[in-house]
């Protein structure tokens, strides 16, 4: 695969293409992208701003005495860090102008555009419970806790990636570790429970059977849709099983005609894909414990919806 026409070699590297001739060494850049996505996107949310974030970064690494970088997946982690926390705090101030609730930008991950997701860990980083999550954080903690948990990132080179302490960043990783406990222990279900609820919830929706829905539900659980002012969306989170039975019927009972479903994986776990005939789509996809949903996505926004499959 060849770069465009006229395309910088560091954008062409972004998007992981090989590049020849004298900007050769870009190439070497490509080894290290999936990681280095996969970092951005969790403190991001976004990949579309991840991508963003990786470009800038190697358009440093293009402009640097490389001979002088003895570790260039250190290097490039630190300026992946780095950019991707200052975008995160601009990101924080514009946030408030974002129409109704905000969640992350969902990701095909069959196959993974972050490298292999065989740890608990990697799976779980990736997954738009805990990255909902993570928005609670403060941008430093968000970054300890995502170098630390998902990538095992010892704290004394933490530390060195954000010119912090390691003793700084062990804080940092325990402050953020207890603020996501409580949350993360209703987000425990597997692959397998997520979809087989998943599944049995969309069925009782299209039934508008309110008992079922109800029961499939914790009672305490929570309903985000994020239209981001684009499409139809409810502009606050949807609170009680009852509430939210009565929110997914309204919209999919009577099996209304023209409605597809499509089951993908996003974010490491089971999802749907809906597309209604007016071209408008939703992602939905929950989490689960002790046998019921316990928060459900409904991302729509099409901004956040240019990666997901026809």
């Amino acid at each position: 695969m060849e770069p465009d026409r006229g395309e910088h070699p560091a954008a062409a590297a972004a998007r992981g293409v090989t590049v020849t001739g004298t900007t050769a060494s870009a190439g070497a850049l490509t080894a290290h992208r999936p990681m280095l996505l996969g970092l951005a996107y969790r403190l991001l949310g976004s990949l579309h701003d991840a991508e963003d974030v990786l470009q800038e970064a190697y358009l440093r690494w293009l402009d640097v005495d490389r001979a002088a970088v003895a570790e260039p997946r250190r290097y490039l982690s630190r300026v992946v860090t780095r950019l991707a926390l200052d975008r995160l705090r601009a990101r924080q101030a514009a946030r408030e102008t974002y129409v109704g609730p905000w969640l992350p930008e969902p990701v095909p991950t069959d196959p993974s555009p972050f490298g292999p997701l065989d740890t608990v860990e990697l799976r779980e980083t990736l997954s738009v419970a805990l990255l909902v999550l993570l928005e609670r954080l403060t941008p430093p903690e968000r970054a300890v806790y995502v170098l630390h948990t998902a990538f095992a990132l010892p704290y004394a080179e933490i530390g060195e990636l954000l010119d912090r302490s390691a003793a700084d960043c062990r804080q940092l990783h325990h402050r953020a570790a207890g603020r996501l406990a409580d949350e993360r222990r209703r987000f425990t279900a597997g692959p397998a429970e997520q979809r087989r609820l998943l599944d049995a919830f969309l069925a009782a929706a299209r039934d508008g059977d309110l008992a079922r829905l109800t029961a499939l539900v914790a009672a305490d659980a929570t309903a985000w849709t994020d239209g981001g002012g684009r499409v139809r969306a409810a502009r606050n989170p949807v609170y009680g099983a009852d509430r939210i039975a009565r929110f997914f019927a309204g919209i999919h009972g009577r099996r209304r005609p023209g409605v597809h479903a499509r089951a993908v994986e996003l974010n490491g776990a089971p999802a749907l894909l809906l597309h209604w005939p007016s071209g408008v789509r939703y992602a939905l996809g929950v989490a689960a414990a002790g046998g019921r949903i316990t928060a459900l996505y409904v991302v729509g926004n099409p901004d956040k919806l240019t990666h997901l499959p026809d």
